[in-house]
């Protein structure tokens, strides 16, 4: 798995399946694996991790399976995130979803409208192996508060990771820069002196979108405010577009294209910085040059304030599920967002800590003292938001993507391309409201 920033929605087919009114779906599950008094309960486990973030996983679930002798869960890799939500659809439509599968908060509307995923309220807020208020209050609060939708509990974090950006020490001596920006406004006159050298001062991945929400935050306002009212060609919002759009244009910038991921500009040498997701820590470390150079810190700032999109993935339990199987499943989502399973997650994936106390654990701050590109993502933490989820939310992202697309590939104008998708998004949340 390429990063594992998927993290906001889902794509292509996926989308257009999420506009078919499913039936509540049927207990494909229940028959062999209810559980009985000398049988364990089986958790089938549908993700979309591969690599080293899948053997990470596969750790951690042989941790479970060895931590009780109630449940076993049994994880199965879809291939990557677009066709493990293919594969949620079909399923749904087939009745042979899974007990619990790893999607975006961000799904969690269009799946409560079309009934097929569960309220895990009953186990989470309920009986003896509820979470308590202190443990509730120990998870990062961006977090478990965009785990709720309609006033309950639909999903639980799992892998999160902020947006960071890398930078290459001997580049930077090369081309006589002697600090990392901490702003953008740092980062834009820096532009300007490197574009002769013939170097971009900053690349993107394929799309700026999360680029454009954090700074769209940092101007003061949010794209989709939480009372469901759109910002796309506000003043704000506008102010911070065009900066990129003139940015790409001028050469001061570069977006990936068909690599998807601007690691390839950046460690090239294509791109002095680079912003991307803390996941692929993982993978610049595994992919990068031999001998390259290289580490992390927080995005920048912008007129003074900090704003970093959190992404990633949450869990979400299936209403095809036994009762047993709920429950094995909560005990499972309650497992992975331990303190220690949490920590062990962050340090083999990049991917951050859920609770704020495993961030304070004196081990896990020793290992960012050895490991100290995962130190960015961390102190990421306290300024990271999220989108505000709604239903349709994938139908406006695809919309935001094409907007992005449309800017970088087309060149149309900010005022055009981000005017269309205004008008597109207060169509979807009409229907939203």
């Amino acid at each position: 798995m390429k990063k594992s920033v998927w993290g906001k929605s889902l794509l292509g087919a996926a989308a257009v399946l999420l506009g078919l009114t499913l039936a509540a779906c049927g207990n494909s599950n229940s028959s062999s694996n209810s559980g009985t008094s000398d049988k364990k309960v089986t958790i089938t486990f549908w993700h979309g991790m591969n690599g080293p973030y899948k053997t990470a996983l596969d750790g951690i679930i042989k941790d479970f399976n060895n931590s009780q002798n109630k449940y076993v869960v049994k994880g199965t890799a879809q291939g990557n995130y677009t066709a493990l939500q293919q594969k949620i659809m079909a399923g749904a439509k087939s009745k042979s979803l899974p007990t619990i599968a790893q999607t975006t908060y961000t799904t969690v509307p269009d799946y409560v409208s079309n009934g097929f995923i569960t309220p895990l309220d009953p186990y989470m807020l309920k009986g003896s192996d509820k979470l308590s208020q202190s443990s509730l209050n120990d998870i990062y609060p961006a977090f478990i508060s965009s785990s709720k939708y309609q006033g309950k509990y639909y999903s639980m974090p799992f892998s999160k990771s902020t947006r960071i950006m890398y930078y290459q020490p001997a580049l930077m001596k090369k081309l006589g820069v002697t600090k990392v920006p901490t702003t953008w406004e740092e980062l834009q006159a820096l532009g300007k002196t490197l574009k002769s050298k013939g170097v971009a001062v900053v690349g993107f991945d394929q799309s700026f979108d999360m680029e454009l929400e954090a700074l769209a935050r940092q101007n003061g306002n949010a794209l989709v405010t939480t009372g469901l009212k759109a910002n796309l060609n506000s003043k704000k919002t506008m102010q911070v577009t065009n900066m990129i759009f003139n940015m790409l244009q001028d050469g001061e910038a570069k977006t990936a294209g068909e690599d998807i991921y601007g690691d390839k500009n950046f460690t090239s040498g294509k791109t002095l910085f680079y912003i991307g997701s803390s996941a692929g820590v993982s993978s610049m470390q595994e992919d990068a040059p031999k001998g390259f150079e290289w580490n992390t810190t927080p995005v920048p700032s912008y007129k003074g304030k900090k704003a970093t999109e959190l992404a990633g993935n949450d869990l979400v339990m299936f209403k095809s599920a036994s009762t047993d199987q709920r429950k094995g499943a909560w005990a499972f989502m309650k497992f992975l967002t331990s303190k220690k399973e949490t920590i062990k997650w962050a340090e083999q994936t990049g991917y951050v800590p859920l609770r704020k106390s495993a961030v304070k654990d004196a081990g896990f701050q020793s290992y960012l003292q050895k490991h100290e590109v995962n130190k960015a993502a961390v102190d990421s933490l306290d300024s990271g938001f999220q989108s505000t989820a709604f239903k349709g939310f994938t139908e406006y992202r695809n919309d935001l993507l094409d907007a992005v697309d449309s800017m970088t590939t087309k060149h149309t104008k900010p005022v055009d391309a981000m005017g269309t998708l205004q008008k597109k998004t207060e169509a979807i949340l009409k229907d939203a409201k």
